[in-house]
């Protein structure tokens, strides 16, 4: 098999609000001022330090609500439908996925090799055996003249996939907690660490917040843990 059929995640940042910072310091003032929001907004200097010191209060306060006007949009590709199954279970995101209906194959498809078939030599030459013949009789369906809605049927989890997926910055910091955990598939923590790296770069200040649950916590909170962090006896 061509290793060109072998895709890999690759996570692109498209939008964000162009004054991160001020947007969330304008939320977070305008609950504790009788000033307009157009007056805070207008008024405050791009003073980092303050504006990041009433955020912060703010978030650990749990006033979630602020952080929820701050949306961001990534450009995916190269993920399994296996992974875009698991991510479009967030409640609190957008998304335009590539469509199987519509788009049709042409010869091999692309497709993810997970890590733990990626070792086995063994498994992975059959593995992509199949992916190879799958990919013939779906092209024979095709010329046989059935629609790739339907030829579709017959294409695995593994297939790969593209999207635009957008999300506030709260609903981004509870994908973190959830799939930057140990125990979650490693193709999805992959995109989702993807998805922290390149925001980070731009907007620092976020690092903290963009980790796994655990981290927040000061423990772990899962039936099973890996370790990283103490469990919680749930009795005390």
């Amino acid at each position: 098999m061509n290793n060109e059929y072998i895709d890999k995640v690759e996570v692109k940042l498209i939008s964000k609000p162009e004054n991160m910072l001020k947007t969330l310091y304008t939320a977070c003032r305008t609950c504790y001022s009788n000033k307009s929001p157009v007056e805070i907004y207008n008024e405050i200097e791009d003073n980092k330090d303050k504006m990041l010191n009433l955020i912060t209060k703010v978030i650990a306060s749990g006033h979630y609500s602020t952080i929820e006007h701050i949306q961001i949009s990534y450009a995916i590709s190269g993920i399994s439908r296996a992974c875009s199954h698991q991510l479009v279970r967030h409640r609190h995101m957008s998304f335009s996925q590539k469509s199987q209906r519509y788009v049709e194959e042409k010869g091999q498809f692309k497709y993810i090799i997970p890590k733990t078939i990626e070792k086995n030599e063994q498994l992975l030459k059959k593995f992509n055996s199949f992916m190879e013949t799958t990919s013939k009789f779906y092209r024979e369906m095709v010329e046989f003249g059935i629609k790739p809605e339907d030829a579709r049927s017959i294409l695995p989890n593994a297939t790969s996939t593209s999207m635009i997926a957008s999300l506030n910055l709260r609903e981004l910091i509870h994908l973190c907690h959830l799939r930057l955990c140990t125990r979650a598939q490693d193709e999805i923590r992959e995109m989702t660490q993807q998805m922290v790296n390149c925001l980070i770069e731009v907007e620092p200040w976020l690092n903290p917040y963009l980790v796994p649950k655990c981290e927040k916590l000061g423990f772990c909170d899962e039936h099973k843990s890996c370790g990283r962090k103490p469990t919680l006896n749930k009795q005390e």
